[in-house]
């Protein structure tokens, strides 16, 4: 696994690890000047206003929706069997960060088949075309209408709740633009919200993982290209959350 240092990385591994041997789980540090160069070029994409809504949603109404979630989060790890257990430490790899050459140089190193990728950042071409391995991702969303982040969410604000689901596809150069495995969906409850459809999108994403190793493993992959519309999502901003929580009831 090449994976990040968080929640969804733990239960995508105990997800998967009594069905498939995982040899090691190679886990990247931020990239150089990460957190900064991020918000420069979101602020050259989408401008200050809708950065400055995006961190006021993130600093109020998550760490709010994270705690009076508590509950229901349990209940979904409880139906779906989904494990937070830490990672061994045996089997983990810690590198300076995913597109740097000791990464290359660890990949290379372990020389596997598959790499199953959750939660990193952008991979580069270096990476990408330096590793005889296929790449596969799980994205919390359904692409290629909902690239980017928080795919369920925007489904449902969106009046698309049957697309509101979970994608395993290829990894290319893109943002979630490669090829699609497999995609599987999620029906949200009224008790759900912003933080626990991504825990539904993982126990989701933990069976189409699966499904599309097997398929890797048993040479009968069969990469599609979504129809739809292609479309990048990004954080909301704290009055569009507001306004789709007050106007739709999606929370």
């Amino acid at each position: 696994m090449l994976a990040g240092d968080g929640r969804s990385t733990k239960l995508m591994y105990n997800g998967l690890k009594e069905s498939f041997r995982i040899e090691k789980v190679i886990i990247p540090g931020p990239s150089p000047g990460g957190m900064k160069k991020f918000l420069q070029r979101r602020i050259k994409r989408l401008g200050y206003w809708e950065v400055f809504g995006q961190i006021l949603f993130q600093v109020f109404c998550l760490k709010l929706l994270n705690i009076t979630s508590k509950k229901r989060a349990s209940e979904i790890r409880k139906e779906f069997n989904l494990s937070e257990t830490e990672i061994p430490h045996e089997i983990r790899i810690d590198v300076p960060s995913v597109n740097s050459d000791v990464c290359l140089n660890t990949l290379n190193e372990l020389d596997a088949d598959i790499i199953i990728v959750n939660g990193t950042s952008i991979i580069s071409k270096k990476i990408l075309n330096g590793v005889r391995a296929i790449f596969v991702n799980t994205h919390v969303g359904i692409t290629p209408t909902y690239r980017g982040v928080h795919g369920g969410y925007w489904a449902l604000a969106s009046d698309d709740k049957e697309n509101c689901g979970v994608t395993v596809h290829l990894v290319d150069a893109g943002i979630d633009t490669g090829g699609i495995l497999h995609q599987g969906y999620i029906e949200p409850t009224k008790k759900d919200n912003f933080t626990t459809y991504p825990l539904m999108q993982t126990a989701e994403g933990v069976k189409m993982m699966k499904l599309a190793l097997n398929d890797i493993i048993n040479d009968t992959v069969s990469p599609k290209i979504g129809g739809s519309e292609s479309k990048l999502w990004y954080h909301p901003t704290i009055w569009g959350y507001l306004y789709t929580w007050i106007a739709k009831g999606i929370n």
